[in-house]
């Protein structure tokens, strides 16, 4: 497939290489550094993990994210919720764990983005492609990545210029979905994080089958340190 020269101009981030775009190196989106998303995608390149977790009080996530910090997990998501206290404590979570990247899960309408950016997360994830959602986030500097699960959707989040997508439900869609979109679809493809219903077995697999990162949530409840530190040990570090 081949784009109006125009078009790239347009873009905020770069294909990996300039070779042909059916070449597996160019199946991606490679930010600029001028890309709001662009922060997130590098830090996700050296450990491609999220881990989601929900509770109406945020406060009470403080024993889960120390002992997730201990063992080295970088990238955790805090479920949105209408509480009337969740921004003023995802706020002192943000205070109390500088070490971590902790972004807003969950963000499904314009209540909940307004919520994760009145309480400071760098950035939010959300289950649905939601055009006015993606302009306010980017009108306020703020990193959405929203859900895709057909090809009409990555492609419709790749014309509105999302450098990262949410594959979900990836479970439901199974392992070599992402892959077989790369051909009729055209690369460079975003950068994909694949979340919902997968465990911690899954991961290697499904990054190895061409996703970019995984998303753990529920299948870690209780967390069990041991297959998650070793899980850690043996995912892969992209430069």
């Amino acid at each position: 497939m081949s784009w109006p020269r125009s078009w790239w101009r347009r873009r905020r981030w770069m294909p990996r290489s300039s070779r042909s775009c059916s070449s597996p190196a160019t199946s991606r989106w490679r930010p600029t550094s001028r890309s709001p998303s662009a922060s997130l995608i590098q830090s996700l390149h050296h450990q491609p993990l999220l881990v989601v977790l929900r509770h109406r009080q945020p406060s009470l996530l403080v024993p889960q994210l120390e002992q997730l910090r201990d063992l080295g997990v970088r990238h955790i998501e805090i479920a949105w919720g209408p509480g009337a206290d969740w921004i003023a404590q995802c706020q002192q979570l943000i205070a109390s764990f500088p070490d971590l990247r902790l972004g807003a899960a969950s963000i499904c309408g314009e209540a909940a983005l307004e919520a994760a950016l009145e309480a400071g997360f760098s950035y939010g994830v959300s289950p649905i492609l939601d055009g006015a959602l993606l302009a306010r986030s980017a009108a306020a500097g703020f990193t959405l990545v929203p859900g895709v699960m057909t090809p009409t959707e990555v492609n419709r989040a790749r014309s509105l210029g999302c450098a990262i997508v949410k594959l979900f439900p990836a479970a439901t869609l199974g392992i070599g979905y992402w892959r077989r979109l790369m051909d009729p679809l055209g690369a460079p493809l975003p950068f994909c994080i694949a979340a919902g219903g997968l465990s911690p077995g899954d991961v290697l697999p499904w990054l190895q089958a061409g996703v970019d990162a995984v998303a753990l949530g529920a299948s870690l409840a209780p967390l069990d340190a041991e297959p998650l530190r070793q899980l850690l040990a043996a995912l892969p570090e992209r430069p």
